[in-house]
């Protein structure tokens, strides 16, 4: 069972995956790096702790808003609730 889903907020290309399955995240740091079609970078983060219990995109991989990119099972100790998009 997953917990959290991390999805893209914004249109491109995933330009570079930071994490790896069962790889532990902590909260705001850099999970994604999609390349917009204007040219620029978007920097995917999440206001979550745990582990990566599924990638579902790799390097190259064309993105919508919405589109799931991983799951999460989080670690509850506070929590945030939203997810960074950031140039």
């Amino acid at each position: 069972m997953y917990d959290e889903m991390i999805t893209s907020p914004c249109y491109g290309t995933i330009e570079k995956v930071s994490i790896d399955k069962n790889s532990r995240i902590y909260e705001w740091e850099p999970l994604f790096y999609v390349k917009t079609f204007d040219g620029g970078t978007e920097i995917i983060k999440m206001g979550i702790s745990g582990e990566v219990q599924s990638l579902e995109v790799q390097e190259g991989d064309k993105v919508i808003p919405g589109m799931v990119l991983a799951y999460i099972k989080e670690e509850i100790i506070g929590r945030s609730d939203s997810v960074s998009c950031k140039r």
